[in-house]
């Protein structure tokens, strides 16, 4: 492996570490993280496949109030870096996943400590009426969080590849398997966490449909999209609180449904 493949994956890991905090171009979502490390590493397709995977894991995953979530910018990373470099399969990248996404969850609340003191010598700063010394304070702090994710990665291009084909080899197979389908239970639990927060009683029926074309083993990911969108298409046009010359809201509409919702936020 070229310095210059090492120097891009350290690239990517650091910039997934900050995005981690700042949530602005999504750079730690598995399914970016990981096809990122797939691209420079020249194995762009298991970089997506491991991605994609991880990212239906992750749907639930977020911080609320004080409790940290699981740490998808590490666990994609460093299962990206094993698998894309090290030559683990994807199924033994999606069971290190977890293991790895607790582990991050412990780094990043060390760091998140350890930016307290910053937070104070920013405050110092402002205090001294010193934008410059807030701001050197606050790239600080984002640059630890790249770190958290950095140094870890460069840790694991550091080891051996025999070594880490000797370890993953060792790992038995019911740990192993038990792990993959602890993680297919959390894929679940994922996509419950979302449909709950966004489910009404009107739309549930457009869940059971969809549910139930999903069978069809005649349509793929494209001919289910435009299924989607024609019924949320129609569900606007028929529904009276979206319509101009129904009740509620829609009588100060301009016609068209679709543009009204968007203008609402």
């Amino acid at each position: 492996m070229s310095i210059f493949t090492v120097i891009l994956v350290l690239l990517v890991a650091f910039l997934a570490g900050m995005e981690g905090i700042l949530d602005e171009f999504q750079f730690h979502q598995p399914i970016i993280a990981a096809s990122l490390i797939g691209i420079v590493t020249g194995n762009p397709l298991q970089g997506l496949l491991l991605g994609g995977t991880l990212q239906l894991i992750a749907l639930g995953w977020m911080n609320i109030g004080a409790a940290v979530a699981p740490d998808a910018a590490l666990a994609s990373i460093a299962s990206a870096i094993l698998v894309t470099i090290n030559g683990a399969s994807i199924s033994e990248g999606i069971a290190l996943a977890i293991p790895l996404a607790i582990a991050g969850q412990v780094l990043t609340m060390f760091v998140r400590t350890i930016t307290v003191g910053i937070a104070h010598g920013a405050d110092r700063k402002a205090k001294e009426g010193s934008f410059r010394g807030v701001e050197m304070y606050h790239i600080g702090a984002l640059m630890l969080q790249g770190l958290r994710i950095a140094i870890p990665a460069g840790i694991i291009l550091a080891v051996p590849a025999g070594v880490v084909t000797d370890a993953l080899n060792s790992i038995p197979a019911w740990l192993t398997g038990g792990l993959a389908v602890a993680g297919g239970f959390i894929v679940a639990v994922g996509y419950a966490m979302v449909i709950n927060m966004m489910a009404t009683p009107k739309l549930w029926v457009f869940f059971a449909l969809g549910f139930a074309l999903s069978a069809v083993g005649d349509l793929n990911l494209i001919a289910m999209g435009i299924i989607g969108v024609v019924l949320a298409l129609l569900f606007l046009q028929f529904s009276p609180e979206f319509n101009q010359g129904g009740g509620g809201g829609g009588n100060s509409g301009s016609g068209d449904p679709l543009n009204d919702i968007l203008n609402d936020y």
